[in-house]
């Protein structure tokens, strides 16, 4: 069944939404609130004083958001009771206590500017920020690293999306959603700050998608991440509103020329089932897939596994993978390397895949997904695409069998969350004339 652009989108935008989460994030918001409260204010029951920042303060957020971020607004009256070198870390300490005497079995530890509460029910985690407001709407928060207090103006970045988001028919929070599908479809580790503050830098140098439909959101992605690839390397942006410094964690401009190559051929394909195959490497698995007529009567099975439904993702960290390819009585390649070098990869070789970088700290669990793709593929029934495990600790070992654009992914999953992801793309250009359960 072919699918309309505009069908594509609004189903992708539908899947994208935070849900029945958004319900648990208030209770448990609300819940730290009043802990805190009871201490600095002596008042039961009390849900005011404090305030939803990041993606869910700005609305921006997608499902399977897994750090909330939110600042308790501080008493003005114990201003002064803080100040010095040791203040930041009093009053970071003295949340944290606040927040253990209410939550025993929940893990909860200071991390040099906020407090981070992870509950195990749930995969996500709140970093609460002890603040003082000041006169002009900005907040004093401490800084234990920095032995003091910094300004952060959140306010002023939740007012300029809600303006950009108005100016442009909703199309900005759309867009910044979309953003964040492809960064965790792609493991492009960009922060929610910087992901809205590009899609403000979008709408402020063209008009011409503030009041466009569904219908022209393939054009509006295509645009957006011509504007990301071509955006110059670069240390940090200034956020919208605040005008304060965001930090670029890692580059992005790769990825997203794939993502801008990945849309134009999607646009080539409109209205054949090809071209929502093609919006998927995109955004992910949000974006539906469309039934062909052959579905019913294909040969193979399709057992392709999906990580998101294993566990939730939000990229916030980075991995690199590779693979050394080896056969008895040849040197060592990494395959890479041989794609640069334009050397197409043959069967009968020994494939370690192994992670060659990783931001994240340990502990955490690699999880792979080895999946076949091509005629010879679908003629054997061997799909393969589960979610699988390491073969022994940090590599999983596999073998080149047969001809096809085959796909190695693999996952770091920290806390029960995707938090980095890589993908490399092995093609094999003949089939061996042995038969192995392999690539």
């Amino acid at each position: 069944m072919k699918m309309k652009t505009s069908e594509i989108f609004e189903t992708l935008l539908e899947n994208l939404k935070v849900g029945d989460t958004a319900t648990t994030v208030a209770s448990r918001r609300d819940e730290i609130t009043k802990a805190l409260n009871k201490d600095f204010r002596d008042k039961d029951g009390c849900t005011d004083y404090k305030l939803m920042v990041g993606s869910f303060g700005r609305h921006t957020a997608i499902k399977g958001v897994s750090d909330l971020d939110m600042i308790f607004i501080l008493p003005p009256g114990i201003r002064s009771s803080y100040d010095g070198d040791t203040g930041p870390r009093r009053i970071l300490e003295r949340v944290r206590d606040d927040l253990k005497a209410r939550y025993k079995n929940t893990e909860i530890r200071v991390d040099q500017c906020v407090v981070r509460v992870r509950y195990a029910s749930n995969a996500f985690k709140f970093e609460v920020q002890p603040a003082f407001e000041n006169a002009d709407g900005s907040f004093d928060y401490p800084d234990t690293k920095a032995e003091g207090w910094k300004v952060t103006k959140p306010r002023e970045e939740i007012a300029a999306t809600k303006e950009c988001n108005d100016r442009t028919s909703t199309n900005m929070r759309h867009l910044a959603r979309m953003a964040r599908a492809w960064k965790n479809a792609n493991g492009v580790n960009m922060g929610g700050l910087l992901i809205d503050t590009l899609v403000y830098n979008f709408f402020d140098q063209t008009d011409d998608y503030d009041a466009a439909g569904t219908g022209s959101f393939d054009l509006m992605a295509r645009d957006f991440f011509e504007f990301l690839k071509d955006q110059s390397e670069q240390e940090y942006y200034l956020a919208l509103g605040s005008r304060q410094r965001v930090h670029v964690k890692a580059q992005f401009q790769p990825k997203a020329k794939k993502a801008y190559n990945r849309c134009l051929e999607a646009i080539a394909d409109e209205g054949k089932t090809s071209a929502n195959k093609k919006w998927r490497e995109v955004f992910g698995t949000s974006v539906p897939l469309a039934k062909s007529a052959s579905e019913s009567s294909r040969s193979f099975r399709d057992t392709e596994e999906f990580i998101e439904d294993e566990f939730p993702v939000d990229v916030s960290e980075t991995v690199s993978v590779d693979c050394e390819v080896t056969q008895a009585g040849w040197r060592p390649t990494w395959l890479r390397a041989m794609r640069r070098g334009g050397i197409l990869l043959k069967a009968d070789k020994n494939l370690r895949f192994v992670v060659t970088s990783c931001s994240v700290g340990e502990p955490y669990t690699l999880k792979w997904k080895v999946l076949n793709r091509g005629p010879e593929a679908e003629r054997r029934d061997a799909i393969r695409g589960q979610i699988v495990d390491s073969s022994k600790r940090g590599v999983r070992i596999e073998h080149s069998d047969f001809k096809g654009e085959h796909v190695v992914e693999c996952y770091v999953v920290k806390d029960g969350v995707v938090v980095a992801r890589d993908r490399i793309d092995v093609p094999i250009g003949n089939t061996s004339v042995k038969r192995a359960n392999a690539l």
